[in-house]
């Protein structure tokens, strides 16, 4: 997963403003082994039903953002919250 490294210092969480990193890997592997196991679900209660291909977390460790087809989704109801992840 690549994103411009100019574009990621300018991106934030659309609701709490706090900067974002890509998902390291070792946590992108356990994202989607939670999400293989039906154990992932957006704010908005919609579960998610496909891999990730990658992520962006805010720093503060609270919300993960999907990498769709190299695209962020930073829409605040398909933000997952972090303390619902086990492994997390």
């Amino acid at each position: 997963m690549a994103i411009d490294r100019r574009l990621l210092d300018i991106l934030c969480c659309p609701t709490s403003k706090v900067p974002l990193d890509l998902l390291g890997k070792d946590d992108l592997g356990k994202l989607n082994a939670a999400i293989d196991a039906g154990a992932v679900m957006f704010i908005d209660q919609e579960p998610v039903s496909a891999r990730a291909s990658g992520a962006l977390i805010t720093k503060d460790r609270r919300s993960l953002y999907l990498i769709e087809q190299d695209i962020p989704v930073l829409l605040p109801e398909r933000a997952i919250a972090v303390n619902t992840l086990a492994d997390f």
